[in-house]
Order: C-alpha cells, then structure tokens, then sequence
C-alpha cells in the first residue's frame, strides 16, 4: 500500500512539473515582444505588523542591478557676456551652452532597451546612461509617449545585460511592500521602501493617468526609476511627487508596468503608441451626483452620452448606463475604467459590465481607433484648428467650435460659431484627443469653465 501510495505521489508530482513546463513556454510563445514577463501565481501572503517578517534583500540586489543612471544633454546659445549685451546690445557670436539633466531608467531586455520617463529625456541632444557596474553607453532615443509619460531608449552593446521582469500591476494590492530605485540627486542605486497607498490615482486634469500611489521615498532624480515588489518583478515606473517644496513629502506615484509594457510594445512593434477608445462620455458617480441624477447607485461611471460610430455604439451601450465593471475589474470612477482601457488596442474586445436600471447587463465592446479629429459633445461640433488658422489668429493651440446642433446653444450661435477654444476647467485645449479626454473625465451635471477666443478676436468664457 506505501509502495502504491509512493507512486502516485511521485506521478501527482511529475504531471505538475510537466504542466508548469508547458505553460512557462506556452505564456513565452505569447509573447513576441521579448519582453520579460513574471508568471502568474498565487502567493500566499504572511500577515504582520510591520516589515519585520518581509526580506527586502534579494529583490533589491536583482533590481539595483536592472536600474540605470540617464545623463540627459541639451544646448542652448548664451550671450559670451550677459553684462555687456545687457548695458550694450547683442555683441556677437554666441556660443552654444550645456546643460545637463538626470533621472533614471530601467533596462528591460539583455540587448539593451531602456524604459524611462519622457520628461527625463525631453528635448536631449545627446544621452548616456550608466549601469551599476559604472559602465557608460551612448543611448538613442527609440519612442516616447508624453501623454503616459513614458520613453524607451537604446543601448547599442555586444554584453548581455541584466533587465527587469514585468510582472502584473493589477495584481498588487493596497498595503503591498514595494521598494522604489533609482538615483536621486545623483545618489546611485538608491533603495528606499513603502506600501501601495492606493490604485488608479488619477492626478492628470486630462483624466489620461492612472497611477500607483506608495509612500516609498521618490525625489528628483528618481524619474524613470523602477517600481519593485517584494520578489523584485517591475510593477511601475516612478514618475513624479506631488510636492510644494520639490521633494518627497510622504507619497509618490508611477505608472503600472501593465501600461508601460503595452507602450513599449507598441513602440516596438509599430513605431507609435496605439490608442484604442470605448465611445462613452459622462462621469463617476457619488453620493452629489446621484442625488442631482435621481439614481441610488454611488459607485460606478455613469454614462451620459455614447460616441456616434463607436464600439460602444454598435455594442448597445446607452445613455443613462452605470459601468460597474470593465474585464471582471470593479469600476469606481474613470481612472479605473481608463486603467484598463489604456493597456487594450484597436480592435481589441473588452467585455463591460453596466447596470440599466437596476438589471446587470454584460457586453463585448470593440475598440475604436483614437484618431480623433472631429467630436460632438453638448451640441457643439469641434474640430482641430488648421495650421493657416493658427497663423492667421496668431495662437499655436486651440479647438473650433465648427457648427451648433443644439436648441440650447441656438441664441448664442454668432458668437460661438467658429469660436476657437483655449482652455476648458483650467486644462489647454491642445488638440480635439485633449478635449475629449477632459470632458469625458467631467462628472455628471459637473460645470466647467470655457476659454474661448471669439472670431471677432475676443476672449470669452461659459460654462459648459
């Protein structure tokens, strides 16, 4: 009986292994980016009161050794003597002048790809970036993302570098150990320890970011730097503090790597970032806003209008809706709902979870292409501004309001027809994708305030 017992034990243990086998090259044969990408586990998780019982050790020699320092170059032409061309004029030639900026980056493949911040190389002439070891590399620019603020850089090199391994953003929890990396003023290989404070913060006026808040200590210096968990797998790209003096003051941010890995592989693959949209407009719900809206449902994104043409459109999607869940994930509000979308394609199907009227509906929306150059919103039809119109009203942004549909509108048409918007709730209205963006984030029954220059050259503000 021990003998049969033996055996089917050692059999139970030989399928499991075979098993893990196929799906460690299985999940490897879906994944044509290269990219280093942790497995799925379950990992059970040992309850204490503080990090007494959590080894930080190993994931932070792993992850020291993945973050570079970035040494970003520009040129700018000075005056040979600022004193002398102020009493007297411009005296000459003037010689182009260095400066130099600093942030960090992490290497995410052995051939030497590099994910940073794109404020961290912005505007560079020239890049370097140093690895632990001290050694020095020329770095090209490969791709940015200045919405997510992501960069990707590249390192030609015959050395096998040590890179990072993505794991999942969406899998961290609020109170999880992180540790951030990074250089701040210039203080290489920086280790520095805290807990997820919260998911989805969204901190951008644009409504685009969906960021990890931790209280992991994060000053200049530390852009670009990697997010870690306790097993050393890449969870975000610390991006930015909010602070009024500059530096740390208790809480920091990045981006998931969930994000940041399908920007990177975007940029791999096509050259740019592909953008993929839902079609829905309105706002999250709380306690005010479901009170002006006559609805008992506080949580939630609430559907005010539907994008004409969108998958969102076609997939029955209608006005007055509740978005409760996107892809099986709880939706609060839209950072949550933006968190996923962000991560999709055009073309991609996403399966949406809505509450009508007090009925769970679910969904399968397909993704549009973001290639927005019109959009309809309240009654106002905008497009972008042409070039010859920019020069023509002397603006370098702006947004036309190209005709009026709406009754509401009607005793202001001549002065709203072709009205160039400059700025909506304090936000510059760039560009139509901008606008989109902010008036999609916009809570229900939420007035902002409208800049707008008037064709008769009149600056101008409403509500909207």
């Amino acid at each position: 009986m021990k003998r049969i017992s033996s055996l089917f034990l050692v059999a139970m243990l030989s399928g499991a292994t075979t098993l893990g086998a196929y799906k460690l090259v299985f999940d490897q044969d879906q994944n044509p980016s290269g990219l280093s990408i942790a497995p799925q586990q379950n990992y059970a998780r040992t309850v204490g009161l503080g990090p007494e019982g959590v080894d930080f050790t190993a994931a932070a020699d792993n992850a020291i050794h993945t973050v570079v320092h970035v040494k970003n170059t520009s040129y700018s032409t000075a005056p040979n003597n600022p004193l002398l061309e102020y009493f007297y004029g411009y005296q000459g030639s003037r010689e182009p002048q260095a400066q130099v900026g600093t942030g960090s980056g992490v290497i995410i493949t052995e051939d030497g790809y590099i994910v940073t911040n794109n404020h961290v190389v912005q505007n560079a002439s020239e890049l370097e970036v140093t690895l632990n070891n001290n050694k020095s590399y020329k770095a090209k620019l490969v791709g940015t993302d200045s919405k997510m603020d992501i960069a990707l850089l590249k390192v030609d090199t015959k050395d096998k570098l040590p890179f990072a391994t993505f794991g999942n953003s969406d899998d961290i929890k609020v109170g999880e150990w992180v540790l951030a990396v990074g250089n701040p003023y210039n203080l290489t290989s920086t280790v520095t320890a805290g807990i997820v404070s919260a998911k989805a913060r969204n901190l951008s006026k644009e409504g685009i970011q969906s960021f990890i808040q931790t209280d992991a200590a994060v000053n200049p210096g530390n852009s670009g730097g990697a997010l870690v968990n306790t097993r050393g797998e890449l969870v975000g790209i610390n991006t930015m503090i909010s602070s009024m003096t500059g530096s740390y003051v208790g809480y920091s941010f990045a981006v998931p790597s969930n994000i940041t890995r399908k920007i990177v592989e975007d940029i791999m693959e096509f050259g740019n970032v592909q953008r993929g949209v839902l079609g829905v407009q309105g706002g999250e719900l709380n306690a005010t806003a479901a009170k002006e809206l006559g609805i008992d449902e506080t949580q939630g994104f609430y559907v005010n209008s539907v994008v004409k043409g969108s998958g969102a459109e076609k997939a029955g999607v209608k006005k007055g809706d509740i978005i409760t869940k996107i892809e099986d994930k709880p939706v609060y509000g839209f950072a949550d709902l933006n968190s996923v979308i962000v991560t999709k394609r055009p073309n991609d199907i996403v399966k949406v979870t809505l509450n009508r009227e007090g009925d769970v509906v679910t969904v399968p929306v397909k993704l549009t292409k973001n290639e927005i150059n019109s959009y309809s919103y309240d009654g106002l039809e905008l497009e972008n501004v042409t070039s010859a119109e920019k020069k023509k009203l002397k603006i370098d942004y702006g947004v036309k309001i190209k005709e009026i549909t709406d009754e509401e509108w009607m005793p202001y048409y001549d002065e709203l027809k072709d009205g160039v918007i400059l700025s909506i709730g304090n936000v510059k209205a760039t560009d139509i994708e901008t606008v989109e963006k902010v008036l999609s984030s916009k809570r229900p029954n939420q007035r902002l305030r409208v800049q707008m220059l008037t064709k008769d050259g009149q600056v101008v503000q409403f509500l909207i």
